[in-house]
């Protein structure tokens, strides 16, 4: 493909991407999910006193990469209010695009560049993506920095001096500096969300396919070394406090069940079945019961899966025979290079198990994140696999095929942005999983005089943060309560009126008018 054609395609895939996760994000979704809050009131308050953390207790414990880089935008953020829902998901929207660029740089890598280009559109409009990218949990992060260590590493190990007609040959000097920034990168990953701590299991592939190419030993050595440095802070952090390293995961893991074996072999039915069949059921993470691919993606995924497990046993087979037509190839005998196929599919594996070995909810999008990539680089394989079938085998004319591609591309791009935007942006339950009534809550609040008390009784239940129920940070996010300096210049009090944390009163004779409900 040349090389103009290829960046205004990716451009425009950039382009898409950025128009479905940033358009209407002001007002879409509507409300504030009090997880989302929390994360806000925490930046918030770090970009006041600018003490910067790589782990914040509240809310069940939280890697505070998020939340640090929401700090940085609110505080250079040219807007006047920084109260609104929306900013607090600004990053995710950034980070949503920048992992549609980083998985065409990975998938061309590893496939070649019409593969990447396919999986980055995948990527960019699919709705368990978009959805994601405008929701401000940390969890959009960990795709993000897998997929550009992963090609940073495979980068560092592919750089050679020139000269031995590699096609993927860059100065052997550069491996080096790609190795360092595969581990800072990768290491990155772990300030972001719980399910990135199964990923260094992948990086053991490397070892079979890459051991024998120059100076891969020392470039490995460089990339643990960075590593390592990089992710010391929250390391030490979990040395120093083990509970937090455990925290949520413990309460809802499989294992505490009374059959855990079944327990678990269940879930991973229900999370393989959430592509094509039946998703999440949770309003706030998808349009409630609906596969998480769009159902022409699903049928790629399948087909991908499939052609993948074929050109497996190919290669295996062609291995044990001795055929020279092996996997150093980069498609020998129409087959898909191995480490890419092995790759994806543990990659997968591993995005699902988080999700799997809990109790609560499954199928869950959000615990498996991490699976989105490769189930759409696998798509992107039985896209490509189907394209040579209709070139290659069955002969149909290039005018043909191009417009089926095209016609595909348009309908699955209308699709993404039809769930999204009508689909679910419109369903009545949309509003309530984000709980926008409590936002109501405090711009009714923000609409009185400062002078006024105002007081705000928290009936909800939920982890305490601070000693009021979590379900009161939206409120405190829309109106800058959240420390008790600023709910004081406010004149907002917060009552906790039963439990063990049970706190402050409501005078006598104050007006109905002043009092506000968090139920």
């Amino acid at each position: 493909m040349p090389k103009q054609l290829r960046w205004l395609l990716l451009i425009g895939i950039l382009i898409i991407a950025t128009f479905l996760r940033f358009y209407h994000l002001t007002t879409i979704p509507g409300g504030l999910y009090p997880d989302e809050a929390m994360n806000g009131n925490n930046a918030t308050e770090v970009a006041e006193t600018g003490h910067f953390l790589p782990f914040y207790v509240e809310d069940n414990g939280r890697e505070g990469l998020y939340i640090n880089i929401l700090a940085i935008t609110l505080k250079i953020a040219p807007v006047t209010d920084r109260t609104e829902p929306w900013i607090v998901r600004v990053p995710a929207a950034i980070a949503g695009v920048a992992t549609v660029w980083g998985l065409y740089l990975l998938v061309g890598e590893l496939l070649g560049d019409a593969a990447g280009l396919f999986a980055a559109f995948l990527l960019s409009v699919s709705f368990w993506g978009i959805i994601f990218s405008r929701i401000g949990f940390r969890a959009i992060l960990a795709p993000l920095f897998l997929v550009w260590a992963l090609w940073l590493l495979i980068k560092a190990f592919r750089a050679k001096h020139g000269g031995d007609g590699d096609a993927h040959a860059t100065n052997g000097g550069v491996g080096w500096w790609y190795a360092v920034l595969a581990g800072a990168v990768y290491a990155a990953g772990f300030y972001t969300y719980i399910a990135y701590r199964d990923t260094p299991v992948l990086f053991l592939l490397f070892i079979p396919f890459f051991r024998k190419t120059p100076g891969f030993w020392k470039k490995t050595a460089l990339f643990i070394a960075a590593t390592f440095i990089v992710s010391l802070p929250i390391g030490w952090y979990f040395v120093s406090h083990p509970g937090s390293f455990f925290g949520r995961t413990t309460e809802i893991a499989v294992t505490a069940g009374t059959n855990p074996i079944h327990d678990f072999a269940v879930n991973i039915g229900k999370e393989l079945f959430m592509f094509n069949w039946h998703g999440d059921y949770n309003w706030r993470q998808n349009v409630s019961g609906a596969p998480e691919l769009f159902w022409p993606v699903g049928i790629l995924f399948l087909l991908g899966i499939a052609v993948s497990g074929i050109s497996l046993w190919k290669s295996w087979r062609s291995l044990r025979t001795k055929n020279p037509a092996h996997a150093a190839s980069p498609e020998p005998g129409g087959m898909f290079p191995p480490f890419a196929l092995l790759l994806t599919f543990a990659w997968f594996a591993f995005g699902i198990l988080p999700a799997a070995a809990s109790d609560e909810g499954i199928p869950h999008a959000l615990r498996s994140i991490l699976a989105l990539a490769p189930a759409l680089i696998f798509a992107a394989i039985g896209g490509i696999w189907a394209f040579r079938l209709m070139t290659e085998r069955l002969g149909w004319k290039p005018a043909i095929v191009k417009a089926i591609a095209a016609a595909f591309l348009v309908f699955t791009a209308m699709g993404g942005y039809t769930e999204y935007f009508v689909t679910w942006a419109r369903n009545p339950n949309v509003p309530g999983a984000f709980n926008a009534d409590y936002v109501a809550i405090g711009n009714a609040m923000n609409a009185l005089p400062a002078a006024t008390p105002k007081y705000v009784i928290v009936n909800a239940g939920g982890v305490p943060a601070r000693g009021i129920p979590v379900p009161a940070e939206t409120v405190m996010f829309v109106t800058h309560s959240f420390t008790p300096a600023d709910a004081a210049a406010k004149n907002i009090h917060y009552v906790v009126p039963s439990g063990p944390n049970a706190t402050g009163t409501v005078p006598q004779g104050t007006p109905s008018e002043d009092i506000f409900y968090v139920n």
